[in-house]
């Protein structure tokens, strides 16, 4: 398996993580020590950067699919009983994905320079 394949599993292994933890009952959210907006920003930032490293030529659809995920999983909070979906989670979690594209990038550069 190569690395982008790699990325490309980890990638969509996170996709599906997200939208159970976002659409599950509050009381099955994992909790850490961190604030919640930290670990929105921080799991985001790894799906952006994921995305990125395993589709390296699809810049633009990464990002427009993050997006959608983003704006989706918010939307679809609002059917899950419990959950609410903001919009200030939603920008939250786009600029962490948002970070992970560009961390991504800056990888990939220095790993061409190198």
């Amino acid at each position: 398996m190569t690395v982008r394949a790699l990325f490309r599993l980890l990638a969509w292994l996170l996709v599906v993580a997200i939208a159970y933890v976002t659409l599950s009952p509050i009381e099955m959210r994992p909790v850490t020590a961190a604030p919640a907006d930290m670990e929105r920003f921080l799991a985001y930032t790894a799906l952006g950067g994921a995305f990125c490293l395993g589709y390296p030529r699809q810049r633009v659809n990464v990002i427009l699919l993050v997006v959608l995920i983003t704006g989706v999983l918010e939307i679809g909070q609002h059917f899950a009983p419990g959950r609410h979906g903001r919009l200030h989670d939603a920008v939250l979690k786009m600029a962490g994905a948002f970070f992970g594209l560009a961390a991504a990038k800056v990888i990939e550069n220095r790993k061409q320079l190198g």
